[in-house]
């Protein structure tokens, strides 16, 4: 779903009651922060006068900027991986990410060496840590777990104790399970909002199927492998009840133990039931795996109060970076996104 057509249908629900007074977790958006870095590492080939690569920094403060004026939120949050991210999974799929790293996202104009490239990285991420703690956006990173993880948290939190309705912002596909009439994922690589309706229609399944669609396709992003012989057209017609049906993993292996005789696929799903639950596991977010402690965090992020807006420091920042026209007109555009937020209460 398009923009325009998004907040059309938001607009016509509002208006069917009286005006509302909106609040700081009434319209939540949500990023995944090195998903929009990393987009516009690899897209912003640019550099300082000084010769540094800043097109990663420049960059994701421009789509952030763009992101609030499309949603217009009362509350942002943005969401790191923290260090050590990947170990709960590699613990259970050794394999899992296995392929990342193992080529370079930009070009050879920007950076002499891969190295040279990795330094330019964590310090554009750093740099960016710092900006964000001067704006009226929460930022959080736990180590040991994945933004996935710390976004399923925060949205299903947000709706269960405020009736948000959360916009989440990621290019990853796995947020597509999380999808429902007050969870959207928008996918700026398609500039698409997904909702209950988009997923149906651009995969042909329910939403809540979309963790089974992923798991027995595999996903070659993540390095976790699907059952061979089954497509994307082909797993309707092997399992046209994804359509219709809200489905567990048992009910797969059900019909698969109903249908074994029929197609070497239902025998290789159960072949395979020990890896394919465990590829579930691993991608499954609705049990995310994050620890008490780490939900805690989370659920104090929520009532925790908006850090302040210091827009003296943040362009004082921006001029040491020496930025120089990837923001125009730097400080309206600071006072036109940033300021309104403090205003909603909580």
């Amino acid at each position: 779903m398009k923009h325009k057509d998004l907040f059309k249908l938001l607009d016509t629900v509002q208006e069917q009651g009286e005006e509302p007074v909106l609040k700081r977790h009434d319209r939540v958006l949500i990023l995944d922060g090195l998903n929009l870095f990393f987009r516009n590492f690899a897209m912003m080939n640019m550099v300082n006068p000084d010769g540094v690569h800043i097109g990663g920094l420049g960059g994701f403060f421009r789509s952030l900027g763009a992101m609030i004026r499309q949603t217009n939120p009362t509350s942002v949050y943005v969401v790191f991986d923290g260090a050590g991210s990947t170990i709960n999974r590699k613990n259970l799929l050794s394999e899992y990410k296995g392929t990342r790293n193992l080529a370079r996202i930009t070009n050879w104009e920007a950076f002499d060496n891969i190295e040279e490239e990795h330094d330019s990285k964590i310090d554009q991420i750093v740099r960016i840590i710092q900006y964000l703690k001067l704006l009226p956006v929460k930022t959080t990173i736990l180590d040991k777990v994945e933004a996935d993880d710390v976004i399923a948290v925060l949205a299903e939190k947000l709706v269960e104790r405020h009736n948000s309705t959360c916009f989440i912002v990621s290019s990853d596909k796995d947020f597509l399970q999380l999808v429902t009439d007050k969870i959207i994922v928008y996918r700026p690589m398609e500039k698409e909002y997904y909702t209950p309706q988009v997923v149906e229609q651009k995969f042909g399944l329910l939403p809540s199927n979309f963790i089974l669609y992923k798991t027995l396709l595999g996903d070659s992003s993540d390095n976790v492998k699907g059952i061979k012989g089954l497509g994307e057209k082909g797993i309707f017609k092997k399992f046209p009840e994804l359509k219709t049906h809200e489905l567990t993993l048992d009910d797969i292996f059900d019909i698969c133990a109903r249908k074994f005789k029929d197609h070497v696929v239902y025998s290789r799903i159960l072949q395979d039931k020990a890896r394919i639950e465990t590829n579930y596991k691993v991608m499954d977010l609705s049990i995310p795996l994050i620890d008490e402690r780490g939900k805690k965090h989370v659920s104090d992020l929520i009532d925790d109060e908006l850090p302040d807006l210091n827009s003296e420091m943040f362009i004082s920042l921006y001029n040491e970076d020496k930025l120089g026209g990837m923001i125009r007109n730097l400080d309206m555009w600071i006072k036109d996104i940033f300021s309104k937020l403090p205003v909603y209460k909580q």
